[in-house]
């Protein structure tokens, strides 16, 4: 899987402490540096660790391209955050399979530092991730850039689920190239805990072209759309495809209103599809239901029945 940005955390004696403003860079003997893509409230010391501006807080042609692929992710993600933070609300926004946190990190700067630098809104940031060293450097650089509206969790979806250490209902869920069926945990996690919005970028799937390799003799049997997937690189392909479609017919079925779009400039892959799934205030019980029958009947006409527990049909 590649990764959604190429960035590794610096040693920790590599930034300064705390997150300070953006501001022009200076060199000994050199005119300072204006960069005019940095907003006012900025953390440097954060877009140092994520090797968006380098050691000497400047920017060449390779960061500023990263800096303005995180803004485009931000800009689909900030509206929602405004949404569930109205009027003065405390809201939650999970982030699972949360790795080194670069994404809560992001949007907790963008969110909290920069749109929200007067008047600190009354939320949290959780990163849920099962890998404990990267949970315990999240932590230590969370507390280091004095960004205290961000907690860590070293649990598994399933873990998270049941965990008292998250609330009962979190309005936002994301999974940014949650790899294989990890986007699949996250969307049970989030009909679980009824959120408003969740924000996918799904990456690497198999599961669901492993199903159809093994049945792939019934299908052609049954019907010459199989082949579609009778080529071993159109199986991987078309089995990528159907996942993301049977992910938002489920979501459809569970009354989110879905829209799919490419995450253009997040990164050179083809593994570049957001979808974004928001519940709104009252649903339609007739699409609801008709994404229902929609999803069994792909399910049934692609053999994929043994996977009906995994694309998850909610009661009528």
């Amino acid at each position: 899987m590649a990764p959604a940005l190429d960035f590794r955390l610096m040693p920790k004696n590599s930034t300064p402490r705390g997150g300070q403003p953006a501001r022009p860079t200076f060199s000994p003997g050199q005119p300072p540096q204006v960069i005019e893509e940095l907003r006012p409230g900025q953390s440097i010391a954060l877009l140092k660790e994520l090797h968006i501006l380098t050691r000497e807080g400047k920017l060449n042609q390779d960061t500023r391209r990263k800096l303005k692929q995180v803004y485009h992710l931000y800009q689909f993600i900030a509206p929602l955050l405004e949404e569930v933070s109205e009027g003065g609300k405390t809201f939650t926004l999970a982030d699972h399979g949360a790795g080194k946190s670069y994404l809560g990190f992001i949007l907790y700067d963008l969110f909290f530092n920069v749109a929200h630098a007067g008047d600190k809104p009354a939320g949290i940031i959780y990163g849920i991730e099962t890998r404990a060293e990267l949970v315990d450097k999240s932590r230590e650089l969370a507390q280091r850039l004095g960004f205290a509206h961000m907690a860590f969790l070293n649990l598994s979806v399933q873990q998270a689920t049941a965990s008292a250490e998250l609330p009962a209902q979190v309005d936002i869920v994301t999974a940014l190239h949650a790899c294989d069926t990890a986007t699949d945990d996250a969307i049970s996690f989030g009909l679980a805990k009824q959120a408003r919005h969740m924000v996918l970028v799904p990456c690497c799937q198999a599961e669901v072209a492993g199903v159809l390799r093994k049945n792939k003799a019934l299908s052609l049997s049954k019907t010459p759309l199989a082949e579609l997937w009778r080529h071993p690189l159109h199986t991987r392909e078309f089995g990528s495809q159907i996942t993301n479609v049977l992910r938002c017919l489920q979501l459809e079925a569970n009354g989110y209103q879905v829209t799919v779009t490419e995450l253009v400039g997040w990164e050179h892959s083809m593994k570049n599809e957001l979808i974004i799934a928001s519940r709104p205030a009252t649903s339609s019980a007739a699409k609801t239901r008709q994404a229902q029958v929609r999803l069994g009947e792909v399910l049934g006409e692609l053999n994929l029945g043994e996977l009906r527990s995994r694309f998850e049909v909610a009661e009528s």
